[in-house]
């Protein structure tokens, strides 16, 4: 092996290190990959995120210095909005004019438009938006990609390339953003909450709490690996363990009887619905 890096990534600033830029930062920490020309990362306080010792890292704090945004997007090729969708703008009209002309600036807040970045940006300068998942803390997260009018296939390569450091990535229309955030953006809370409640099921069953979390959990955790793995479409893996006129027969079918598909439409139908409204509030 050669020992060279899987990603290699141009100087990045991270604005608003909270927990998905967080999640990034200690994804573009890994061994496997380059950030050529450092890392500049700004928090409120300082203090207030834990940050490793690395190479190329330099954090700035707000508090410390009112220009700290500023400092970190000097020349950066790659600049991450990562504050709460509400201060999008105010950030956005913040470093606009210390923004390197061809720096492309990527939104992880949900509900803030390409088209409300632009407007708040140089003409010309590339916008692109991405809805990433929690589970990007441990490098297994999924990541919805979308360009903005401004940028082009390198820069959507280059949001791809930044987001693959924290695991998948999905390049799509921007009007598919708020019906992909609806499954993996949302996706990890119905998977814990379907944890919970089997969980319960178990607990009520007289399982210990232990035992019971071992149970779920596992159990998850192995239907999981195994679709992964297998190649296999989930029906057909569920096929295979629901032997005729069996005890999974029987459970799936009182799943059947409470449309269970037609609660998940339901339930994704309301989480697209509120994204939209999210989105009309912040244009």
């Amino acid at each position: 092996m050669s020992g060279a890096p899987a990603i290699e990534l141009p100087t990045i600033a991270i604005l608003g290190t909270g927990s998905m830029g967080g999640a990034i930062l200690q994804g573009l920490l890994a061994p496997d990959v380059l950030v050529r020309g450092g890392i500049r990362v700004t928090t409120r306080r300082p203090g207030s995120l834990d940050l490793p010792s690395a190479p190329g890292l330099t954090a700035y704090a707000v508090d410390d210095d009112p220009r700290a945004n500023l400092l970190a997007v000097e020349d950066a090729a790659i600049v991450l909005v990562g504050v709460k969708p509400a201060g999008v703008g105010d950030l956005l009209d913040e470093i606009a004019a210390a923004l390197a002309p061809d720096a492309l600036v990527v939104s992880v807040a949900a509900g803030v438009t390409t088209a409300a970045m632009e407007r708040r940006l140089p003409g010309g300068q590339p916008v692109v938006r991405a809805m990433p998942n929690t589970p990007a803390t441990i490098r297994l997260g999924m990541t919805g990609v979308a360009a903005g009018s401004r940028a082009t296939a390198d820069h959507v390569e280059l949001a791809r390339t930044l987001f693959a450091t924290v695991g998948d990535v999905l390049v799509v229309r921007e009007d598919r953003i708020d019906p992909l955030s609806t499954i993996s953006g949302s996706g990890p809370a119905y998977v814990f909450y379907l944890v919970e409640q089997l969980q319960a099921a178990a607990s009520a069953r007289g399982f210990a709490d232990e035992e019971a979390a071992l149970l779920a959990q596992s159990t998850f955790r192995g239907a999981v690996e195994l679709l992964r793995s297998s190649g296999l479409p989930p029906a057909e893996l569920r096929r295979r363990v629901t032997s005729p006129n069996g005890t999974t027969e029987r459970a799936i079918a009182v799943f059947d009887e409470q449309n269970l598909p037609g609660v998940f439409d339901a339930a994704t139908a309301a989480a697209l619905a509120r994204a939209e409204e999210l989105g009309r509030d912040l244009a």
